[in-house]
């Protein structure tokens, strides 16, 4: 699945003007909201229902008893293939409701002896066949035994079935269900998605079924190791188009209860996981091209957005971005078409569904005059991720969602290669250093962090399974694949991996298979040696939390490494059979000359190349390559500040960016002073790059979070204004007085940031220019002077120093917006007014639990906030939190960590401001 995109950092900001005291109501009204959203969908968890309307006792013993009372299947049954037909009715019944109506036919293989048929179906009301919710043929020479009895277990979302007798071993027989489910608007299995265009109202059947929604949709084996060939019917309205994975091979009118209709049937698929289907109606249209004269590529949207070309650039870059894997992975990509489709209602970024890949608007359509540098990113990464799935992921499929870090890290890491392919000037691969490597160490950094890997058995339930997808297992699982093809280098990562998929094509698979190959790549290359095998270096980065620091003293050569807590006094309750040791690949270089990468095995070594003295320096981690921070004696710092602030080029980009991100983060940990943290800002003043400027912000961000409210921020301010002047300077210049766009693609976004902090922080003639600006468009809003890549930042600048007139008008604007991406930017901006009751005017909308929590406790500094977090928690235990869950705990240690830094830091802080900002 895609990454679920969030909201902004203005964005961010903009939410801070909601009171402290808020934080209670708005998650209490949202998990008040969600319980009454599952009160309408469906039963509670605890109750069942079975043909014969027995009640189950409302009992949850803490050992299941019975086969249906695990979340997982028996391993007595086998799927081959299923026949499914569905019709989606895109009008509502005389009750309102939106329903869809099917029929599926499974085969299925006996493997052992078994009296009892179990297969999910979760919200289905299933037709009865003489009594019972199925109908069970025996095929060849088998004989089905007569079905005893039927029962759904609304907890475990089975359909069961007791048979008089046992099946056959060996034997393959075939499960027949009708059945009625609600096309709802709740974005999961079979719903509906409701968009208006030209001021008509429409609706589409789409589908999501990552990851425990296909039974939803039709009773079937649910679980990812349950592959199988599915053929698919679809009946739908005439007038409308249907999708599905395989690629259509016939269409027929059709006449049904009296309803003139279009039947349209698919190839059947490859052998597959259920999570990977997708089925949608709509009247939407494409624009297609064939790549090699075979494969169909398309890129479904809305009319208009089509018409209006939003399409195209998703179509340039997808055959490239195929071509690419195909010869990364060693592999042709494995389906007759691609198809890739914007839905106006869609939860996350993207999903891969093999053949039919399913994109929220603002991730696959882009407008060449409204769309900015950063929508275009955004949807060449998204669909680098996604494309990269069809190999790893649906081709060969991890065996159960504790593995879910190796399928999601892999894609987040590649995706950078496959951009980097389609966009050979936007050097993005660097990028992976802000968007996940310092991202995730703020997460992995906490005592209440988590390994990416974990045992099956504590991963059972959908809840528990929907936990799974979060920045550990993108993230840190990018990052850590990434140290592993630096230090194999990239040849032999690719070759290990080629043999992989190859071997296991149309299979399943667990972490270590992919280990195997990969060390078998190491033996096979002549000269390739690492210290230890695969399997041995990467179970400590994956089976255990955290990351280290690794301490290097240049006086000595001494090298050392420890588990980085962003709270020192935080307790670690979880265990690590590797007593947090890591095997860590440590590239560094001296006075600017690469050396021979060294491997850090043990809490300690000493490394005598390592040890320097006059003006020479070390500098370990060259191009980021591992997962570590890296700390230094002082002598060495200040050579390396020193080197900054007369030479700053001398080192690379993204070491820069390192730098400082290290250092901030190794004061909050209180292994350097905060001082040393803040004199490793003082030479942006000539920094012009966007990597160590963003990562300067970030965590300078931290401070105003911390201190905007107290009497620092005035010297703060009064800094970064000092800071961002020349860098405010030097964009004007080169856009002469702002009148063009900055060549660079990371320029770009620099600009964005000159513009944003020299306006936040009173920068002469800033103000004046976004005013300008927007005034402009106010004036004459069919003509918008903004260009897009800086419409977010003058937006919500506009709309902070503005007042009523300017959020009222960019409300109107966003009304009438037809790219979803400029109505993001303005629904994103209208959060960034000071006027606090203008906030009260949004309609509900859907957001993420998990994000709400973190948005608004970012900020949590004091006592007072600590302690109603936790009666928060208290308070609504009974209820529970969800996906929520974890970012809740690390809210709380976040929040902790922060009053003791405050306290503990706030007069150095204010001194050195004050004496740096004049």
């Amino acid at each position: 699945m895609g990454r679920v995109y969030y909201v902004s950092k203005n964005v961010g900001l903009g939410m801070l003007v909601l009171a402290t005291i808020a934080l209670a109501t708005i998650i209490a009204l949202s998990i008040a909201y969600d319980k009454e959203r599952a009160k309408n969908r469906g039963k509670p968890e605890n109750e069942a229902t079975d043909s014969t309307s027995m009640p189950t006792p409302l009992t949850t013993p803490s050992t299941p008893k019975e086969p249906w009372d695990h979340y997982r299947l028996p391993d007595s049954l086998v799927p081959v293939s299923y026949n499914v037909t569905l019709w989606p009715r895109l009008r509502p019944n005389a009750d309102g409701m939106y329903l869809f109506t099917g029929y599926s036919a499974v085969i299925f293989s006996c493997v052992k002896e078994t009296d009892l048929i179990i297969i999910h179906s979760n919200k289905l009301n299933l037709t009865n066949f003489y009594g019972h919710h199925a109908k069970l043929s025996g095929l060849g020479d088998a004989t089905a035994p007569t079905i005893q009895k039927t029962w759904l277990v609304v907890k475990t979302h089975y359909l069961v079935l007791q048979l008089r007798s046992a099946l056959a071993v060996g034997a393959s027989y075939v499960l027949h269900t009708e059945f009625q489910g609600e096309l709802a608007d709740d974005l999961e299995g079979f719903y509906r998605s409701e968009y208006t265009e030209d001021g008509v109202k429409k609706v589409v059947a789409t589908s999501q079924m990552q990851a425990t929604y296909a039974r939803k949709t039709f009773p079937c084996f649910d679980e990812p190791a349950m592959k199988a060939v599915f053929t698919v019917t679809i009946i739908h309205d005439q007038g409308t188009v249907a999708l599905s994975n395989g690629r259509e091979i016939g269409t027929a009118d059709s006449v049904i209860d009296g309803m003139p209709l279009r039947v349209t049937t698919f190839e059947p698929t490859e052998r597959m996981s259920t999570y990977l289907l997708a089925f949608i109606v709509s009247d939407f249209v494409n624009i297609q091209s064939t790549q090699n004269s075979n494969l169909l590529i398309r890129i479904w949207a809305r009319r208009k957005a089509i018409e209006d070309r939003q399409g195209d650039y998703a179509l340039n870059v997808t055959g490239p971005i195929l071509q690419f894997y195909e010869h990364y992975y060693n592999a042709t990509y494995p389906l007759s078409k691609s198809d890739q489709i914007a839905l106006p209602d869609f939860n996350a970024g993207a999903m891969e569904n093999w053949g039919l890949v399913t994109y929220r608007e603002t991730a696959l359509l882009y407008d060449p005059i409204m769309s900015s540098t950063g929508n275009k990113e955004r949807i060449t990464t998204v669909i680098a991720h996604e494309l990269a799935h069809m190999w790893f992921g649906n081709l060969v499929t991890l065996q159960w969602w504790n593995d879910l870090w190796l399928n999601e890290g892999f894609a987040s890491y590649v995706e950078y290669l496959g951009a980097d392919y389609a966009e050979p000037t936007w050097n993005i691969k660097d990028q992976i250093i802000l968007y996940d490597v310092h991202k995730v160490f703020a997460v992995d950094a906490l005592a209440s962090s988590h390994p990416l890997s974990r045992r099956e058995e504590e991963v059972n339930t959908p809840a528990q399974i929907s936990e799974m997808f979060n920045t550990i297992s993108y993230s840190k699982g990018a990052a850590v694949l990434r140290m592993l093809s630096e230090f194999l280098t990239e040849p032999v990562f690719a070759k290990g991996l080629s043999s992989y998929l190859n071997t296991f094509a149309f299979g399943n698979t667990v972490y270590t298979d992919l280990w195997d190959h990969l060390q078998q790549a190491v033996k096979n290359t002549p000269g390739m040696h690492i210290p230890h095998t695969v399997h041995n270096i990467m179970n400590r980065w994956t089976l255990q939390m955290g990351f280290p620091v690794v301490t290097i003293d240049t006086r000595t050569g001494s090298i050392t490494q420890k588990h980085f807590l962003l709270d020192p006094d935080s307790v670690v309750d979880r265990p690590s059979q590797f007593n947090y040791t890591w095997f860590v690949p440590i590239k560094w270089m001296k006075t600017g000359v690469e050396q021979q990468q060294h491997w850090l095995l043990q809490k300690t070594d000493a490394h005598i190349q390592m040890r320097v003295s006059g003006e020479d320096w070390v500098l370990a981690n060259t191009n980021v390559s591992g997962y570590f921070r890296v700390n230094y004696d002082l002598d060495n710092w200040d050579r390396l500040l020193s080197l900054l602030n007369t030479n700053h080029q001398a080192l690379s980009i993204i070491n820069r960016a390192q730098i400082i991100d290290d250092a901030f983060n190794l004061a909050r940990a209180k292994i350097i002073n905060t001082t040393l943290a803040l004199r490793t800002s003082k030479y942006l003043a000539k920094e012009r790059d966007y990597i160590p400027w963003e990562s300067a912000l970030r965590n300078l961000d931290y401070y105003i979070l911390m201190f905007d409210r107290t009497e620092v921020y005035g010297a703060l301010q009064l800094y970064l204004k000092k800071q961002i002047q020349p860098l405010f300077e030097y964009f004007k210049t080169i856009t002469a007085n702002w009148t063009k766009v900055p060549t660079g693609h990371t320029d770009r976004y620099n600009q964005i940031n000159a513009i944003g902090i020299a306006c936040s922080m009173g920068v002469d003639g800033c103000r004046e220019l976004i005013k300008s600006w927007y005034r402009q468009w106010m004036e004459s809003p069919h003509h918008n002077p903004i260009h897009p890549n800086l419409k977010t930042t003058v937006y919500c600048s506009a709309i902070a120093f503005g007042g009523v007139e300017e959020w009222d008008f960019a409300w109107r604007m966003f009304k009438n917006a037809t790219l979803a991406s400029e109505a993001v930017r303005l629904r994103s901006a209208m959060a960034c007014t000071k006027v606090p009751w203008l906030l009260n005017s949004y309609g509900r909308g859907s957001f993420s639990f998990s994000n709400l929590v973190n948005g608004i406790t970012k900020r949590f500094s004091t006592d007072f906030e600590l302690q109603e977090l936790k009666k928060f928690k208290e308070d609504n235990l009974h209820v529970g939190f969800g996906s929520a869950t974890l970012a809740l705990e690390q809210a709380i240690e976040k929040t902790t960590a922060n009053i003791k830094w405050v306290t503990e830091n706030k007069a150095h802080v204010l001194k050195w401001f004050t004496e740096e900002s004049t």
